[in-house]
């Protein structure tokens, strides 16, 4: 398929993830307050989107209490700057096995599996405009942890998804998550066109490699809207093949911690680097209401 350029780019910031990294730069966000402060300057720097986990903020670890999701989002509607909100909803599938030869039962440290209405319960209560479907269950780096979403559950948050109201974002990790991803809108279960996700590099997914790239946007179907990111220093050059490759780009501080080798960055300066490249491309960043218009996404009000 011959590339045609993206000329009208949103930007999406992965404000500060899920992983282990609150301890390896001091401006991964923890609290409620940093997280929305975290967000508000990435949208001044350029972001239409900011994409939100919650952590708790003694220690940084992952959580899904849902009084910080509802912080969060207050403090980000009620901001003077304009942003779409996409909330995470990946949490809840952890699987942790026991050694090789005794696999089960599983580990209680990091297993954390729960029910679809439960994993949905934040989605519900907040009502973010965007909300992940990570559409696969998947190996990840780490020896015995499992990322488990089966068929039935993916079917179960996307039927969910579509009665709130809230626009899934397909996270494709590899290339049969982009296969069922069809699958739910040929069934159905989610509409047509859908927004996608290809998260390149993250082990042990799709290869960041630009042939599996390249096979991964060849078969998002036609009028789909979609981004994609790589991580570490991988992050930036993924904004240039994205935009070459007709989507949109995702960068923060979820994907990778440096403006610099050495320099330890800020979502709002990874924003900033990305709208440097769009921008050297010859390509326009466009803002939260164009992509709302594009997305058909109906922005909230903030608590009253």
């Amino acid at each position: 398929m011959p590339l045609t350029m993206n000329r009208e780019v949103f930007i999406t910031c992965a404000v500060t993830g899920s992983g282990g990294t609150q301890d390896r730069s001091p401006h991964v966000p923890r609290s409620p307050e940093q997280i929305a402060a975290s967000a508000i300057d990435a949208a001044k720097a350029g972001a239409a989107i900011v994409h939100c986990h919650v952590r708790e903020p003694d220690t940084g670890a992952p959580t899904r209490r849902l009084e910080l999701y509802r912080e969060v989002t207050d403090r980000i509607r009620a901001a003077e700057v304009d942003v779409v909100l996409n909330l995470t909803a990946g949490m809840g599938g952890d699987m942790v096995f026991g050694p090789v030869e005794a696999p089960l039962p599983l580990k209680e440290t990091g297993t954390d599996m729960i029910g679809a209405t439960q994993r949905m319960a934040h989605i519900a209560e907040c009502l973010p405009e965007i909300c992940t479907l990570d559409c696969g269950t998947m190996n990840f780096a780490e020896a015995d942890y499992v990322m488990t979403n089966t068929p039935g559950m993916l079917r179960a948050m996307g039927r969910m998804m579509t009665d709130l109201g809230v626009c899934p974002e397909f996270e494709a990790f590899d290339t049969g998550h982009l296969w069922f991803a069809k699958q739910l809108v040929t069934e159905g279960v989610l509409k047509d066109p859908a927004l996608v996700q290809l998260c390149m590099g993250v082990p042990w997914g799709a290869p960041n490699d630009l042939n599996t790239y390249l096979a991964m946007v060849n078969a998002i179907p036609a009028g789909w809207h979609w981004s994609a990111f790589s991580l570490g220093r991988d992050q930036m050059p993924f904004v240039a093949a994205a935009v070459l490759a007709g989507g949109n780009v995702r960068v923060g501080l979820e994907d990778n911690l440096f403006l610099d080798k050495g320099v330890l960055a800020t979502n709002a300066q990874l924003v900033e680097r990305a709208v440097t490249v769009i921008e050297g491309m010859g390509a326009r960043v466009i803002g939260p209401q164009a992509v709302r218009d594009r997305l058909g996404l109906t922005k909230r009000a903030p608590a009253g």
